[in-house]
């Protein structure tokens, strides 16, 4: 986690510059990435957290041991930090989605 304190204000525009892509600039890799995860599933998952993440991973489950054990390492600031931002992307998201809405223009159409 980068922490900022007391920035000075000419770094402020560069500081909080959010990432530019459009979902035309990405909707096509992302939709080559989900086609590959429903043909393949876990071999594609590894595949890609192997080249997104650097990681290679043997086994994808976690144990609620290793789980409590790590959530026992993190600093209670961290854990706010990370319970802010599941909170925020959930709101968020839920302010994006709509209803379902059906329009009728004469019977059966």
């Amino acid at each position: 986690m980068n922490k900022i304190y007391n920035p000075k204000q000419e770094n402020w525009s560069k500081i909080l510059k959010r990432p530019t892509a459009t979902v035309d600039d990405i909707e096509a890799t992302v939709t080559e990435i989900f086609n590959e995860i429903k043909q393949e599933g876990d071999v594609a998952i590894r595949k890609y957290t192997s080249k997104f993440d650097a990681v290679d991973l043997e086994c994808m489950l976690v144990s609620k041991a290793e789980l409590e054990d790590k959530a026992n390492i993190l600093s209670e600031e961290l854990k706010q930090a990370i319970q802010l931002a599941k909170n925020n992307i959930e709101k968020f998201h839920k302010a994006q989605q709509t209803t379902k809405i059906e329009v009728e223009t004469i019977e059966g159409v």
